[in-house]
């Protein structure tokens, strides 16, 4: 506890980190109590892999099954490796903080801060792209898992009571693997506003709330899903 007043943060940056973790941890906490009440971008697409699941045992040929499954995972497989640049970048640039900060201390709305501080929020946006990174490569390992079941899949004249199994057991899994995959994509919007942390710490909270706002609309009141539910 010593330790960690001793941090070269001021009262406005432990303010603005609380704001930023509770933004985050309370909007994903909502998001899922939400989406399974009301409408939503993740349920709706939910109830549409149940669906293809459904079609997948009425066929013989899934050939094309596969291929949508190999899609969906190369979005997974893009971001982990983007992410794992994004991390040896971080760490690169920890042991230039001195360079960076005086180029970044000629910025407008820029305060001056130590290279202490600076390797603190350069963690803290390490730390977040880990998380994405973990998030990523569970979701391409769960997309794979749904390769192995759809391959396994029961044929056409199969009974009733197992298509009923695999698709519940399918559509559970693929929707596990698309919700780690957004967690990911949250993570990248959440470090957006991270960023504006090294300009200035009410900066980063007015873009904290930004991006909740952002992904509240895009999720409860996008076109998207307006388009999903219609009809």
């Amino acid at each position: 506890m010593t330790a960690v007043m001793r941090l070269p943060l001021t009262t406005a940056d432990w303010f603005a980190v609380l704001w930023f973790l509770v933004w985050w941890v309370g909007y994903v906490r909502l998001a899922d109590r939400r989406g399974r009440g009301r409408p939503s971008l993740v349920g709706r697409m939910g109830v549409y892999r149940r669906a293809w699941m459904a079609a997948i045992v009425k066929r013989e040929q899934r050939i094309s099954d596969v291929s949508i499954l190999a899609n969906l995972s190369n979005g997974s497989t893009f971001f982990a490796s983007t992410t794992l640049l994004i991390l040896g970048g971080l760490a690169a640039l920890l042991g230039t903080t001195e360079k960076v900060a005086s180029v970044v201390a000629e910025l407008p709305f820029n305060r001056v801060a130590s290279e202490q501080l600076w390797d603190i929020k350069i963690l803290l946006l390490a730390g977040i792209f880990t998380f994405a990174l973990f998030k990523f490569t569970w979701s391409l390992r769960l997309y794979h898992f749904c390769s192995v079941m759809v391959g396994s899949a029961p044929p056409p004249e199969a009974a009733e009571a197992e298509h009923e199994a695999f698709v519940g057991r399918t559509g559970e899994l693929a929707t596990l693997a698309a919700e780690s995959f957004n967690n990911g994509l949250r993570a990248y919007y959440f470090a957006l506003a991270a960023l504006s942390w090294f300009l200035n710490p009410w900066l980063f909270m007015g873009l904290t709330s930004w991006v909740v706002l952002v992904l509240y609309k895009r999720e409860f009141r996008s076109a998207a899903l307006q388009a999903m539910t219609s009809g």
